[in-house]
């Protein structure tokens, strides 16, 4: 991703900000080579993959079926 004309946009405050506005109606986002998955998703798919995602909703986090949701997720669904 190239936002104007910054020569490294990775190491910018605006560059995490800009990220984070498009993952927010999103299911997911890309970084580089990889396809990050938004706690959306993962709520969304029921249970934990146990891949030990960045934004893994569950607990306890990467543990493979887990289907209790995080407190801080609970309130927002």
């Amino acid at each position: 991703m190239r936002l104007n004309n910054m020569a490294h946009p990775k190491e910018s405050w605006i560059y995490e900000l800009v990220v984070k506005e498009r993952a927010k109606n999103s299911l997911y986002y890309f970084e580089t080579d990889k396809i990050i998955f938004t706690d959306q998703y993962h709520i969304n798919r029921g249970s934990c993959c146990g891949n030990g995602c960045r934004h893994c909703p569950y607990d306890p986090k990467h543990q493979h079926g887990t289907t209790k949701l995080n407190e801080s997720y609970e309130s927002k669904n």
